[in-house]
């Protein structure tokens, strides 16, 4: 929340305006039947910054359920990890799913 004072005269006016947070979205890896376990965990850790448990433990969520979150953050940072993990499967001929969905 922030404050603005603004002086008409001999009174001083206070307004109060309440700032929106970002909404935030869910990053999301999708299991495949062909991308190696080992890439997938060397994706987490470099994309998403994850230690090499969780990078081991995400990676075990989506061999297991099908898919995983793999962190939340605000739409333009989880755009940018979207297209940096599809364009590192791509270029290394994988066909791994990572989308974002609103939070």
């Amino acid at each position: 929340m922030s404050e603005k004072i603004s002086i008409e005269g001999d009174t001083a006016l206070l307004e109060k305006r309440k700032v929106k947070r970002p909404s935030l979205f869910k990053v999301i890896l999708h299991n495949d039947d062909y991308t190696p376990m080992d890439f997938v965990v060397m994706l987490i850790k470099g994309v998403f910054h994850k230690t090499d448990d969780e990078a081991v433990q995400i990676m075990l969520t989506v061999h297991v359920k099908g898919k995983a979150i793999c962190g939340v953050y605000p739409k333009d940072v989880a755009e940018n990890k979207v297209d940096k993990a599809m364009n590192m499967s791509k270029k290394e001929g994988h066909p791994l799913l990572c989308t974002m969905q609103k939070e």
